[in-house]
């Protein structure tokens, strides 16, 4: 994870395509939400833990997705992360799956915190401060892009 920009591969395989051999659309959700997983973990955030110590969850609210190009079967991708804005109950987070340097789809995700009986709740203040090193809102609005010179190259 670079400061503001977290990276996870994607490798797509025959089970995530149509007849056609391209990606169907509703499996680039799953691959945006194997890459948000794991950026969360990458800052210490990790579902169940929380779960079982606060009893607080983390659930998509709202996704909004633009599907530009197709992905086809053994393409290789990379699902680019980045906290966008951190509120009391919610997180705003860009999403990218790229090919190389081409985009392929993006999305605007908001996700919200419930407490342990399913309703809203403030994040856990230890939650928003890790939350909050993964964003970089003084440098990018938060519905804008991930752009070229954001993305730094890094192991997994």
């Amino acid at each position: 994870m670079s400061a503001n920009l977290h990276r996870w591969p994607v490798r797509v395989y025959y089970e995530d395509t149509d007849a056609g051999g391209v990606v169907y659309y509703a499996n680039y959700l799953k691959f945006a939400e194997r890459g948000r997983t794991e950026a969360l973990r990458t800052a210490g955030i990790e579902h169940e833990k929380m779960r079982c110590d606060s009893g607080h969850g983390l659930v998509v609210r709202r996704v909004t997705a633009d599907f530009l190009l197709p992905a086809r079967l053994d393409d290789e991708l990379v699902v680019l992360t980045r906290v966008a804005r951190v509120a009391g109950a919610s997180l705003d987070l860009v999403q990218e799956i790229c090919r190389g340097e081409t985009v392929l789809a993006r999305l605007s995700v908001l996700v919200a915190c419930l407490g342990a009986a399913g309703r809203p709740a403030r994040l856990p203040e230890n939650l928003a401060t890790a939350l909050m090193g993964l964003s970089d809102a003084s440098q990018t609005p938060h519905n804008s892009p991930i752009t070229p010179k954001m993305v730094k190259t890094h192991a997994r």
